[in-house]
């Protein structure tokens, strides 16, 4: 099953990147071809009832699997990174975190006025970075079709933030 195969490839960091913090670690799915184009075919097969015009990514594992899906389902590919990475005119959304707060920012051309918009990254906590490009896609008239994330981490019921957005999320793997 996909998702056991997943689980015991990441791998979990203790105290990163604060004391407390069981960080779930994606990169050794990046040693497995085999292993991420069934992630890949996962993610379009459970995606191929839902109209989408492009998907959007999150820095920077949420490149990762949403590029490869992006170009499986041969539509574009938006990058949402942290403020100050994109060399192109800019729309902005800042949101709080746990302790402080955080800006990402999208290219102003990236999503045409209609377009149906995935949310890519690749691990769901609170919900604050997703919901953030969400913000992004509505500022250019777009709509928020859906999220599909690896891993979401259900004791954070960052769900429930996103479905203010859309009641299409996605996960292949769930703690």
């Amino acid at each position: 099953m996909l998702q056991q195969k997943i689980k015991e490839t990441i791998r979990d960091v203790a105290d990163f990147p604060k004391e407390g913090i069981l960080f779930k670690d994606i990169t050794p799915i990046l040693h497995n071809p085999a292993l991420c184009t069934e992630i890949v075919n996962a993610f379009a097969d459970a995606l191929k009832n839902t109209k989408l015009d492009a998907i959007v990514g999150i820095e920077s594992r949420g490149f990762l699997f949403g590029f490869a899906l992006a170009n499986k389902l041969n539509i574009p590919f938006v990058l949402v990174r942290k403020a100050g990475k994109l060399p192109y005119k800019k729309i902005a959304h800042e949101y709080d975190l746990e302790y402080g707060s955080a800006k990402v920012e999208m290219h102003v051309d990236e999503i045409k006025k209609g377009w149906n918009v995935l949310i890519h990254d690749d691990l769901l906590a609170t919900g604050g970075t997703a919901e953030a490009a969400a913000k992004l896609i509505q500022m250019q008239e777009g709509n928020v079709a859906g999220f599909a994330f690896l891993v979401t981490l259900d004791f954070l019921n960052g769900k429930e933030k996103l479905k203010h957005y859309s009641e299409n999320i996605i996960s292949l793997v769930n703690y």
